[in-house]
């Protein structure tokens, strides 16, 4: 499991990285870490930190439990990322072990994510796929537009899905669609480069809580998911 958490996160002010910037006073990414940890299909997570934040991360990880005094836990590791989300992938990917054959990504800024969902991409992937993402329903309508802001169409609703993480990929397929991917033109996620190489991507379901924190807005959002959670006994 790959984690790329280098981003600032412009959108939701100044202040620490994204991906610390705390729900309910907890690291977002420590959120995620704990869900992905708890998928019995992941042995592994590398974070790529801020190349200038390694030690940062590292802190915060170690004081939530997630981390040793020495930095070290069993299962988790954190790397220097890259300038750009493909770059961090790229840099995480290299300190995976040999034997690892099935690599999910997840963005640090989807806390929430079910541990059930996290096993069902996996699960598809050792089925056969050569990539996988998880994708919802949209519930907008969505126009395209040109330029000068005139709609140039409508897209049928029905054959749309906005697309979640983790998504998740045989290694070496992966790693091929880096090697080939154009540094000068980053794709917004990596099943994109799987696409641009000519390979197939399949969609399972995805699922509403895997939800994107980019605004103010979608932290009330997610803060309002844990107190569900708390409620119905979920979290302790």
């Amino acid at each position: 499991m790959i984690v790329p958490a280098a981003g600032r996160g412009e959108r939701l002010g100044p202040g620490l990285p994204k991906a610390l910037r705390p729900i309910n006073g907890v690291p977002m990414l420590v959120h995620a870490v704990r869900a992905l940890s708890a998928a019995t299909s992941v042995s592994l997570v590398v974070i790529a930190a801020p190349e200038d934040g390694v030690d940062e991360v590292q802190r915060a990880l170690a004081e939530h439990g997630l981390l040793d005094g020495d930095g070290e836990r069993a299962g988790l590791l954190v790397v220097a990322g890259g300038d750009t989300r493909q770059d961090s992938v790229a840099r995480a990917m290299l300190a995976l072990p040999d034997d690892v054959d099935v690599v999910l990504v997840h963005d640090a800024a989807r806390p929430l994510v079910p541990s059930s969902l996290v096993d069902a991409v996996s699960a598809a992937v050792r089925s056969g796929a050569d990539a996988v993402v998880p994708g919802i329903p949209v519930a907008d309508t969505i126009k395209t537009v040109d330029e000068g802001g005139r709609v140039t169409g409508t897209p049928d609703r029905s054959m749309l899905r906005a697309i979640q993480t983790p998504q998740g990929f045989r290694r070496e397929v992966l790693a091929a669609a880096h090697a080939a991917a154009d540094p000068t033109a980053p794709a917004t996620d990596d099943a994109g480069l799987v696409e641009a190489l000519g390979g197939t991507v399949h969609v399972v379901a995805g699922d509403e809580e895997a939800f994107k924190i980019t605004r103010l807005l979608d932290l009330v959002l997610a803060e309002a998911v844990l107190a569900r959670r708390r409620a119905s006994g979920v979290l302790s």
